[in-house]
């Protein structure tokens, strides 16, 4: 089980540019997402979002979806 540095607790992470979420414990979501985070600077720019409680059900209240394979391209 793998987390973003920040984020340890938190297994469902937003991005706010595509209104995706990734669930970190799956490892091909994870790695997504921690390079996008890396290459694009989603910190710093504050474009992460996570979600208390933190499920899938409370992304998705928030206008979040989850990502498909086709986002995985």
């Amino acid at each position: 089980m793998s987390r973003l540095s920040r984020f340890e607790a938190y297994r469902y992470v937003g991005v706010r540019d595509t209104m995706r979420f990734y669930d970190c414990d799956e490892e091909d979501q994870f790695d997504q997402v921690a390079s996008r985070v890396k290459e694009e600077g989603l910190v710093g720019t504050n474009l992460i979002q996570v979600f208390a409680p933190d499920t899938a059900i409370e992304a998705r209240n928030r206008g979040f979806r989850p990502i498909t394979p086709l986002d995985r391209v």
